[in-house]
């Protein structure tokens, strides 16, 4: 088995379609087709049922797939591992971190590391499924939010954060330092929807003690939410850290007694993913920056 046919094999698994699979390879679509029966000669069964102008995996196929992605991804970190040790500077790392946190807290990391390794290309992508994207390969590395333990990942913690009341400087509570978790009960709030991790984490713990978030705003942005704070339409909930950040006058901090919201952030990456001298160099300024 030659590792071209693997390639066109995923290709196909990719697309099922052998015309739009031959046109992203840039072969012909009967090359293709030739080549795939000689892979199943090879291994002796059909690995695609087709019905009609629709092709589907067989249980052969699906196999070959799980096996073949091992294989791929194995091959992809020896040549990793060697251009590592031609240019331990050189390369590109793919980060995965939250919208929120990545237009607010690592301007100044990105531009530290950006200083030491110049030749290192960095991708930053803004996701709230971190750890989806560590696993499938979309990201080299992420910083994950209360990551669950995955035998298939490596997690490295960073920091725990508090959440705090955040208002503008008109709120009826500005001139507040501090309140009982039990005040955010029927508190006018602008929140993240329903499902995202920032809200999630604050809803499980006033649920806790007996109620919900008085949610009268709703929005996936962390910009949008502070810009209607600062126009006094209700309070938001949000980690101090990304607050403090910002370093916005006119926003006033609250701190919340008596069991306050909080979140572990850690590096998350695959167990079985090769780590560039780069991306090692990377995961350690990250664990000063937020550790610090």
């Amino acid at each position: 088995m030659e590792i071209r046919h693997l390639h066109y094999f995923m290709a196909v698994c990719e697309e099922l379609h052998f015309t739009k699979a031959a046109e992203k390879l840039g072969i012909s679509q009967p090359t293709l087709s030739q080549q795939i029966r000689v892979l199943e000669d090879e291994v002796g069964m059909p690995l695609f049922d087709r019905i009609g102008k629709k092709i589907v995996l067989t249980e052969a196929g699906s196999m070959l797939l799980s096996y073949g992605t091992e294989i791929l991804d194995t091959l992809q970190n020896v040549k990793d591992a060697i251009k590592d040790l031609q240019d331990m500077k050189s390369g590109h790392i793919r980060i995965g971190i939250m919208p929120s946190d990545l237009d607010y807290r690592i301007t100044q990391l990105v531009i530290d590391f950006h200083q030491k390794f110049p030749k290192v290309k960095l991708k930053i992508m803004s996701s709230i499924e971190i750890v989806r994207q560590v696993l499938e390969n979309e990201v080299d590395i992420g910083i994950g939010i209360n990551v669950v333990p995955n035998d298939r990942l490596v997690t490295i913690p960073l920091c725990r954060e508090q959440y705090v009341l955040t208002v503008s400087e008109e709120h009826p509570m500005a001139n507040r330092e501090s309140i009982d978790i039990a005040e955010l009960k029927n508190l006018p709030v602008i929140m993240y929807p329903e499902g995202f991790f920032g809200r999630e984490i604050v809803e499980d713990t006033v649920k806790k003690h007996g109620f919900q978030l008085n949610s009268v705003l709703e929005t996936s942005s962390v910009t949008s939410i502070i810009n209607l704070v600062k126009a006094n339409i209700g309070a938001t909930v949000q980690p101090y850290p990304l607050i403090k950040e910002m370093n916005d006058p006119t926003l006033h901090i609250i701190h919340i007694q008596d069991d306050a919201p909080s979140r572990s952030l850690s590096i998350i990456y695959r167990v079985d993913r090769y780590v560039s001298q780069a991306t090692k160099a990377l995961i350690k300024q990250i664990e000063v920056y937020f550790q610090g």
